[in-house]
């Protein structure tokens, strides 16, 4: 029997980890009537992805739960990766998980180590819209002016019928949704077969005084779960090994510490991004629109740039104040990020294997196990603010200075392109800009009030001269003036009567210098970036 819902969402999100929890919050906030469904019957018990980025917790202080979820976390010193023979053994190398290990003056907030099974919590009670665990998406069909969902209960078996305005596809890098539309896949695919081991034992004498994120062994890796105990080995699929004893390798030889394996996932690591984010009215999210390897804990956090930019972009359409065009632009503003992000995780990865060959090496030719090993990146590693923070937008949907619109080139026009947006800032440092397409650059307006807290659903005017830019505001757009304090203005490139236009995920559409000549001014710079 097919059911139909009484009342059809404006958005139907497709997957509950945390890139569908997130749009499923950020889309509530704005008004926007959501339905979310997920395959699984429950939150994910595996502990999956590990790192929380300063990017990610900018996006969730805005949703108001980044105390929560930093509660839940490990401390500052955990933002470490180590690498030893076994756990057992002194460091051969370690580094320092920027932006993570301690606060960095471009924000206002700092990342977090955690797991997957407690930050998906925060974010599912972060808002109240229906979600509907254990029900699979079993068929799609676009309308004129909607999507047809068919859902299946996988307990029940009872057949229902959505009809969403618009469909959100989180649903994983094996994405159900990116196959029915056919969208293929870039990059290497398939990286290998790894399993993770979630086990309990007391290896506090071990790792208490030298805490970190993740330990390398020679004998895969062993990451601390929670704070209060708790840990997981994961590394390539062995074939006719026990469990406890791929632990008990990495641990060391000699030990004597029982080990309790409480659940096992076998996995494979993907590397791939999607050719296109968007079919009609569909958008692919998180790992259906690109799958990142582990190395640097970038894929998730990937993700949450997605919706952070799709989410407002989606409410504005749905409710009148931005054209349908405006959704054109996700796709050239995140598909440039999707494939250097994947750049880097690979390089990150290249330079874990070049650390261990360098040790491996150093035992070989018996330079004893207490020498240090040169590290092939300088205490670089995880030093990542340039791609996380340094992300420079070129669309639709940002102006130029001045607030004209940018010159469309044949590359705009493509749809089979993904170099309309410059891709995050390379290397590892990364250089605040008050330039339309880039991040706000945060500075602290107040004792924990950043330039960042005055963001959220709207549009954000940042000026040294509110009176005169409050005369020319004008619907229907969501839009707040902001007085910036004197001695900010330099840090912004402006005049004492210029102006930067604020997108609702933090990027600046457009700024003025000086005080513009005409009066219509803000109206001409919303109505070209939302194309209304």
């Amino acid at each position: 029997m097919m059911v139909e819902l009484p009342t059809d969402p404006d958005v139907l999100i497709v997957g509950g980890g945390p890139v569908g929890l997130t749009a499923r919050a950020l889309l509530e906030r704005w008004g926007v009537r959501v339905l979310l469904v997920e395959k699984r019957r429950e939150l994910s018990p595996f502990p999956r992805s590990r790192l929380v980025n300063v990017r990610s917790m900018e996006v969730f202080r805005q949703l108001g739960i980044a105390d929560g979820i930093a509660d839940a976390a490990f401390a500052p010193r955990y933002g470490r990766i180590r690498f030893r023979d076994t756990l057992y053994d002194r460091d051969f190398a370690s580094a320092a998980m920027v932006g993570v290990h301690a606060p960095v003056p471009e924000s206002p907030v700092i990342g977090v180590v955690t797991s997957q099974d407690r930050l998906e919590p925060e974010l599912l009670a972060a808002a109240e819209a229906e979600v509907r665990f254990g029900v699979e998406l079993v068929g799609l069909s676009e309308e004129a002016d909607g999507v047809v969902a068919s859902l299946v209960d996988r307990g029940s078996g009872e057949e229902t019928v959505v009809r969403a305005r618009y469909v959100l596809a989180a649903d994983g890098a094996n994405s159900g949704v990116r196959e029915r539309l056919g969208i293929g896949t870039d990059g290497p695919g398939a990286l290998g077969s790894l399993t993770t081991v979630v086990f309990d034992a007391d290896l506090d004498r071990w790792s208490a005084d030298h805490p970190a994120g993740v330990y390398v062994t020679a004998h895969g890796s062993l990451l601390p779960l929670y704070p209060e105990g708790g840990w997981a080995w994961f590394g390539t699929t062995p074939e006719g090994t026990e469990h406890a004893d791929l632990v008990s390798r990495a641990l060391g030889a000699g030990n004597h510490v029982p080990v309790e394996v409480l659940r096992v996932q076998h996995w494979v690591m993907n590397a791939f991004v999607a050719e296109r984010f968007r079919h009609g009215r569909i958008l692919l999210a998180g790992d259906a629109a690109h799958a990142i390897p582990i190395t640097g804990g970038l894929g998730m956090n990937l993700g949450v740039g997605d919706v952070h930019n799709l989410c407002w972009k989606l409410a504005g359409v749905l409710q009148g104040w931005a054209g349908p065009g405006l959704l054109e632009s996700y796709e050239p503003e995140r598909l440039p990020v999707a494939h250097e992000t994947l750049r880097q995780a690979v390089a990150n990865a290249q330079l874990v294997v070049k650390a261990q060959t360098l040790r491996r090496d150093q035992l070989l030719t018996g330079k004893g196990a207490s020498a240090p090993v040169e590290l092939p990146w300088s205490e670089r590693y995880f030093a990542q603010l340039g791609l996380v923070l340094g992300v420079n937008y070129r669309s639709t949907a940002v102006l130029t200075d001045n607030g004209t619109p940018p010159e469309r080139t044949d590359t705009d026009t493509d749809p089979d392109s993904h170099t309309a947006s410059e891709p995050p800032d390379r290397g590892t440092d990364y250089i605040p800009r008050a330039e339309p397409g880039h991040r706000l650059p945060h500075r602290w307006l107040a004792p924990d009030r950043s330039t960042l807290d005055t963001l959220g659903e709207w549009f954000t005017l940042l000026t040294p001269d509110p009176a005169h830019w409050q005369q020319h505001a004008a619907p229907p757009w969501p839009l707040r003036i902001e007085p910036l304090p004197a001695e900010h203005t330099d840090r912004y490139d402006l005049g004492p009567h210029g102006a930067l236009l604020v997108r609702p995920d933090g990027h600046i559409a457009a700024r003025w210098r000086a005080r513009p000549a005409g009066d219509g001014t803000i109206h001409a710079a919303l109505t070209d970036v939302t194309g209304l």
